[in-house]
């Protein structure tokens, strides 16, 4: 079982940056893809970013330039570096895993919120 554990939301103002955290544990080898989805009230769950086990990336077009999604396998860590956050950026965002389009595990979400 798979366990994943977000960490660095918060409330920033736009123009800033904000680093999220999600740590996977369990018995587990995590060669599993892993990425960040968000949902903001009354909207949609939408993929932000996400990387594969040899590290290919994938941002959506709202991020692309401003985001960045990395990730350290000896640590069964990835990150989202998020820079020149916009008010519409506000969402909680969600860690996931996924192997073959299944999504095994979620993380519990982190609040981003970013004031204008």
């Amino acid at each position: 079982q798979v366990h994943l554990v977000e960490s660095g939301g918060g409330l920033v103002q736009a123009g800033g940056s904000l680093r999220l955290s999600c740590a996977a544990s369990g018995s587990i080898f995590m060669t599993s893809d892993m990425g960040w989805y968000r949902q903001a009230p009354g909207l949609a769950r939408e993929l932000v970013a996400s990387t594969t086990y040899p590290g290919v990336t994938y941002c959506a077009d709202s991020v692309k330039d401003r985001f960045t999604i990395s990730r350290d396998n000896a640590k069964n860590t990835i990150y989202l570096q998020m820079n020149a956050l916009k008010p519409e950026d506000t969402a909680v965002y969600t860690c996931a895993a996924w192997d073959n389009d299944y999504i095994h595990s979620w993380g519990q979400g982190t609040q981003v919120t970013v004031s204008s």
